[in-house]
């Protein structure tokens, strides 16, 4: 097989968005870095899925919240494919809970995988991503709904969206492009857990095209950000919700 000319790494891609993410990225011919925090066995099993239907892809472990580990990520990729042309920070947590109620450790346990995760995959890609590259960063539009209950989780993709923003600008001479997609209501796993019908109801028909997103909905997107036609988006949120807000 020849070597792909862009490789992709994908955090938090086991599963849900992240593995709709991972599958477009390597039909449009990325070579594809599966990161994996705990599901190593669900990362295994696309990675193989997608050198049997012809791709190249590999599945590494790491926390991000670890700089260490970060680095280590970054080094594994570099080792077994090469230098990468397209990260994707898409790992995430979400634990709902009103502001007053929150305790010590869902904070920290928020801030340091969405926003400090986030952090350090972009230090690390600052030096070692490819000149031309792209930095696609998750956000979400809850931080336009102002849901109760979401304040923390917010302010961790506040952060993110303030991250790409600046860093966009400070990559200046490098070529590389920093953006954000900020999706509405998905249907995964993790949006149905613990959700009664009606409720479920109720997001699907917040958008005025009356249906929840779809894990390939939002990976198309992350797919043209990272395709060349998006070169002259930089420093961007484009919110992927069907007009919720």
């Amino acid at each position: 097989m020849n070597k792909p000319t862009s490789i992709a790494l994908i955090t938090g891609a086991s599963r849900g968005i992240g593995a709709s993410m991972a599958r477009r990225l390597a039909q449009d011919g990325y070579a594809i870095a599966i990161n994996y925090a705990s599901q190593a066995q669900e990362a295994e099993a696309l990675a193989q899925a997608l050198v049997q239907e012809g791709g190249q892809a590999i599945a590494v472990r790491a926390d991000i919240s670890q700089a260490d580990q970060v680095a280590a990520l970054f080094s594994a990729v570099e080792q077994q494919l090469g230098k990468i042309d397209v990260l994707v920070n898409n790992a995430g947590v979400l634990t709902t809970s009103p502001l007053a109620e929150t305790s010590d450790a869902l904070f920290a346990k928020t801030f340091a995988i969405n926003t400090q995760g986030v952090f350090n995959t972009l230090r690390e890609a600052a030096t070692r991503m490819n000149a031309g590259g792209r930095i696609i960063n998750v956000s979400t539009t809850a931080l336009a709904l102002n849901l109760p209950g979401y304040a923390i989780y917010n302010g961790s993709k506040a952060a993110v969206e303030a991250f790409t923003r600046v860093f966009a600008k400070e990559l200046r001479g490098r070529q590389i492009t920093v953006n954000a997609v900020a999706p509405g209501p998905v249907a995964t796993e993790l949006f149905f857990a613990g959700k009664t019908e009606a409720q479920i109801e109720h997001f699907a028909k917040m958008p005025p095209l009356e249906r929840l997103g779809e894990p390939e909905d939002i990976a198309a997107v992350v797919a043209f950000l990272a395709s060349k036609e998006s070169g002259w988006i930089n420093g961007q949120v484009l919110r992927a919700n069907g007009g919720i807000a």
